[in-house]
């Protein structure tokens, strides 16, 4: 029985669905693999088609197996369309030898010419690892990159810390100038405040090449080329290399679940077929994104997504991914509208089986190339053993993320504080599969997106716009603050065994994200982040930004994730008082709006004194200062210890268990 089963009970009638999952894991590695081969050795298209420079020449190898002819055509020839012939080699592959070491050159612009089903096209090569929008025609063509030049790594051995503290970041939004940002200017300028912040990983959205920026990089159309949009390929690599040598984790936020439609800029119909990468007819267009679907089952496709995932950790030093869509990929019908409430939801005919099967052949393919490398998945339908190892009858991802924690804060937002649950938030909090890692979080990017609300809009309104200066008292605003603090406090502490944060979000940042469009006049107003807010001593968003500094610091300095889950001390529901344990932490919170609760005595799991180690109401965070920095003395009662705690309405407590003092009370009763 595979450990699924053992951690899931109630999914024993579901014991044949786990197997036919582990059956079909085993046949496609059989079927895709050679003899004795690996996926590591399997996963290798991108160091064989594409352009090749060789001593005496270069080599361009394409895939097209509906195609009846190819031609390589670019400035080396005066775009002549037909006066370089690939070479049919046999199973889909061509060949074009260009003798000299000058016959192509990089940054030597090109495309490629299809001929089938009786038409002529142009497409960009599938394996082009750049490609740009020419500024006077706004079409696109790839350059050739020379493998020669390489870059210079200064990050052998990196290690990313254990447990996962992620900033989410956009490179092109990440400047407060209105423009597009780059690579090098998001290493130089972004990348400290994120090592000073405490987090230890960033993940990375719209990396791969995407032709439309409003897209936010999730419609892929060249898969192996990064982002022209923020600068060359070597600029991404300084940025990566920057980030390992300060010791901070980068995360590709990959997106397999769909692509571009386009055909001119992506990948769709280059051997003149729709069925080359994607389903044929209906199944293969999503019917929500307006976008194409992988065919997961053919061995060609597996070819080039698996490449793909190994080009970026060998190529660029990706540390894992954060993969996009994963609710898409798992039913037939991407999972819109279905209401996962009942287990049967994840086993039926619904079920994309072969995406299943291409997730856990990525996920192993991913440890092979490198161990220490971290996988996120992205479902909202909370697929179970998404997040167990393969051979636990699991699809192999460290993390699942916590995407219902988000809704139920903005649900809880919608209406007053006085009326929120905190029990059922806490249950909210607690709701996870047994075994499987999960990342915490308030608010990403979606929740940042125009049409929805940042959380601190969501609780301020326009208010924001008028009374964010620290003298200027408004009750609307002074409500915000606190419950952003606690809101966030809250979700680190009890969500998840990580926590993701999306640039800007902790301090507070007082716009919504919309990119240059006709609608706004192309305008890159809510386009950016005013890093300058945060540093603005006369501006509220510095107490933002320290509570949230000093709450990172602290759960990472006491390893609070190493205990997977918050053991509940006491819950006062009529008062809204919440106090739990983590690790050596207490969380003791009082979301009411007016009832400030003193004497409270909360039961400990051993005697052991506690120490206030940080306060939402602490003046440095903007708040009035009425909780004392002190040391809260173990009381016994009937045999049970306690601790008696002050807590202010409004308020989030942290305190820190006395060192030692536990085992000097253990010897006291010896």
């Amino acid at each position: 029985m595979y450990r699924i089963l053992e951690l899931n009970p109630q999914l024993q009638s579901f014991a044949g669905d786990i197997d036919l999952r582990m059956f079909l894991y085993r046949a496609t590695k059989n079927r895709i693999l050679g003899e004795g081969q690996t996926l590591n050795e399997f996963a290798n298209a991108h160091n064989y088609y594409g352009f090749h420079h060789v001593p005496g020449g270069w080599y361009y190898r394409e895939w097209a197996p509906s195609a009846y002819q190819l031609y390589l055509t670019g400035e080396f020839n005066n775009w002549n369309q037909t006066s370089h012939p690939l070479q049919n080699l046999g199973g889909g592959s061509w060949e074009l030898y260009l003798e000299g070491d000058d016959a192509l050159w990089a940054g030597c612009k090109v495309k490629t010419v299809v001929d089938a089903n009786l038409t002529r096209t142009e497409h960009l090569p599938l394996f082009a690892r750049r490609v740009v929008q020419d500024p006077h025609t706004i079409t696109w063509c790839a350059e050739v990159q020379d493998e020669q030049n390489t870059f210079e790594w200064t990050d052998a051995g990196f290690e990313g810390e254990k447990r996962l503290y992620i900033y989410e970041a956009h490179i092109g939004m990440s400047q407060e100038e209105g423009k597009v940002g780059s690579y090098r200017e998001f290493a130089d300028n972004v990348l400290p405040h994120v090592k000073k912040a405490g987090y230890n990983t960033i993940q990375l959205m719209a990396i791969m090449e995407h032709p439309y920026y409003g897209s936010f990089g999730y419609q892929v159309s060249n898969f192996f080329a990064a982002s022209s949009w923020f600068g060359k390929p070597e600029d991404l690599k300084y940025l990566v290399n920057t980030a390992h040598n300060m010791g901070i984790r980068v995360l590709l936020d990959v997106v397999h679940s769909h692509a571009v439609k386009n055909t001119a800029e992506g990948i769709n119909m280059f051997d003149g077929t729709e069925w080359q990468f994607f389903h044929s007819g209906p199944k293969g267009d999503h019917p929500a994104w307006g976008t194409k679907c992988f065919d997961y089952g053919k061995t060609g496709v597996l070819h080039f997504l698996l490449s793909n995932l190994k080009f970026w950790m060998t190529e660029y030093h990706f540390d894992g991914f954060r993969f996009d869509g994963i609710t898409s990929m798992l039913y037939h019908d991407h999972g819109l509208g279905t209401d996962f409430n009942d287990n049967s939801k994840y086993f039926s005919y619904n079920t994309h089986t072969e995406a299943i099967t291409y997730l856990q052949l990525a996920n192993e393919l991913i440890r092979e190339v490198n161990p220490k490398a971290i996988t996120i998945a992205e479902d909202m339908s909370g697929m179970p053993g998404m997040c167990l190892p393969i051979e636990d009858g699991g699809i192999g991802f460290d993390y699942r993320l916590g995407m219902g924690l988000p809704d139920m804060w903005i649900k809880a937002v919608k209406q007053q504080d006085e009326f929120w649950d905190i029990f059922k938030m806490w249950c909210d909090m607690c709701l996870r599969r047994p075994g499987e890692g999960t990342v915490a979080y308030v608010e990403s990017h979606d929740q940042a997106l125009v049409g929805d609300q940042t959380m601190i809009f969501r609780l301020a309104g326009a208010s924001m716009y008028t009374d964010m200066e620290t003298g200027t008292h408004n009750p609307v605003v002074d409500r915000a603050i606190a419950l952003h603090k606690m809101i966030r406090i809250f979700t680190l502490g009890a969500g998840g065994e990580g926590y993701l944060n999306f640039m800007g979000n902790e301090f507070g940042h007082p716009e919504w994200i919309d990119f240059p469009r006709e609608g706004n006049g192309w305008s890159f107003h809510y386009c950016r982040r005013q890093w300058s807010l945060k540093n603005n001593e006369n501006l509220k968003y510095q107490w933002l930004d320290a509570f949230d500094h000093d709450m990172i610091h602290l759960t990472k300095d006491t390893d609070m994730f190493a205990e997977r889950m918050g053991n509940l001390l006491l819950m006062k529901s009529p008062e809204q008082t919440i106090v739990f344990s983590r690790k050596d932490l207490m969380f003791a919170l009082n979301f009411s709006p007016a009832n400030s609760l003193t004497n409270v005595l909360v039961p400990l799991p051993a005697k052991a004194d506690y120490e206030v180690a940080m306060c939402s109401d602490d003046v440095k965070y903007g708040g009035q200062g009425l909780v004392e920095h002190m040391t809260y003395t173990a009381k016994t009662f009937d045999g049970q210890h306690f601790v008696e705690l002050y807590i202010p309405a409004r308020t989030a407590i942290v305190l820190r268990e006395v060192p030692g003092s536990r085992e000097k009370y253990a010897a006291e009763l010896a």
